[in-house]
């Protein structure tokens, strides 16, 4: 049984501990140097913190005004450098700052930049990658215009769902814009009868010459320009289904 001296030096030292926390909480609960665009708050902790709360977005809006993060300064200047795209704080499912940030390095490697996570933005502006990322400078993505959710997710950049030479090679005689074969920017289907003078009546006969009857999905036997390749591509085609159709039989 704990003696009632020892409670009370325990209950004294809690005291103690309490009132400096509130009367001097820099040097008694500060996790670390504060980020440099808030160093004169260094002494002044009860500006973005509540006692027994913490840090709650109401204190952040207060300086920092919703709709003018990403275009404009706390002082109202315009935001002279443009690191993103457009300011996309606008379109956050709730005002939850601290869900993101941290202005103490201290606890920086518990709440690092990659925490960030595409599920606090309104779901109308998840697809809206090219709003804040830049397309990535390949000969591919160059040509892509949104709709990035085809192939990648949010969660990841890669790995991607999607790698073009599986299906077709861009060579130099389909060096082209993606919008040429992928109509309205749908990368999941294609069409290449818009450059090639052959009409389906004339595919349509010159493939069934061939004994083939399903063509419609070019790229199966045309993975490129080369000719003899697809040809080559058919006749294992071919000689899969022949053996499957044995099996079965």
């Amino acid at each position: 049984m704990i003696r009632r001296p020892l409670l009370t030096v325990i209950a004294s030292s809690l005291v103690i501990l309490l009132l400096l926390s509130f009367l001097l909480p820099q040097q008694m609960i500060a996790p670390g140097r504060l980020i440099d665009e808030h160093e004169n708050f260094a002494d002044d902790c009860f500006a973005c913190h509540t006692p027994l709360f913490g840090s709650t977005a109401n204190k952040c809006i207060e300086c920092h005004t919703v709709d003018d993060i990403g275009i404009r300064t706390t002082t109202g200047k315009p935001v002279a450098t443009n690191k993103q795209k457009v300011a996309f704080h606008q379109k956050l499912i709730e005002e939850d700052c601290v869900a993101c940030h941290s202005d103490h390095r201290g606890v920086m490697a518990f709440r690092p930049d990659h925490m960030f996570s595409h599920e606090v933005l309104q779901t109308p502006a998840r697809k809206e990658c090219n709003a804040c990322h830049d397309n990535p400078g390949d000969n591919l993505h160059r040509k892509i215009e949104g709709n990035c959710g085809q192939c990648h997710t949010s969660e990841a950049w890669l790995p991607a769902t999607f790698e073009h030479d599986e299906y077709f090679r861009l060579d130099r005689d389909h060096d082209v814009e993606c919008i040429t074969c992928h109509l309205d920017n749908i990368y999941t289907d294609y069409s290449c009868y818009d450059c090639h003078e052959h009409s389906r009546r004339e595919v349509r006969n010159e493939h069934r010459e061939e004994g083939i009857q399903d063509f419609e999905n070019c790229t199966e036997c045309h993975r490129s320009a080369d000719e003899d390749e697809a040809e080559r591509i058919w006749h294992q085609i071919r000689r899969e289904r022949n053996i499957r159709i044995r099996e079965d039989d």
